[in-house]
């Protein structure tokens, strides 16, 4: 998402989102809003409760970020971690924005924007 499009497009109320991803581009605009105190792990519990709702309600919706999922497993290889933080991806982010004087929730979208961009590319065959 462009910062054009950012700054251009209206806010969306919970109930036209599709999905986890359409929720974290409206924390991206507007994170104050959604998350108290810009804070990774407040956003890691926010998201927690998603993922909890989807299996309460039997909703069958991809969902990558519990603190052993797609995006952790990934992150962790990322920032070249031998092994999984038991602290979880939300900790393992700030304490490394706070090494590079980045704010964590900026390093968070690129982060994911990152994994976003390698999950959908297609794989080679010959590497399978």
């Amino acid at each position: 998402m462009t910062e054009m499009e950012k700054s251009r497009r209206a806010f969306r109320m919970p109930s036209e989102l599709h999905d986890v991803y359409e929720f974290l581009d409206e924390v991206r605009l507007r994170p104050s809003m959604w998350i108290r105190r810009g804070s990774l792990q407040h956003l890691d519990s926010t998201l927690a409760g998603y993922g909890t709702a989807l299996q309460i309600h039997g909703i069958d919706e991809p969902f990558d970020f519990w603190n052993n999922g797609p995006f952790a497993e990934w992150l962790w290889k990322r920032l070249e971690m031998s092994y999984p933080s038991a602290l979880g991806w939300a900790v393992e982010i700030e304490r490394a924005a706070e090494k590079t004087g980045t704010p964590a929730m900026e390093l968070f979208f690129a982060l994911l924007d990152e994994f976003r961009a390698e999950r959908d590319q297609p794989r080679d065959p010959a590497e399978e």
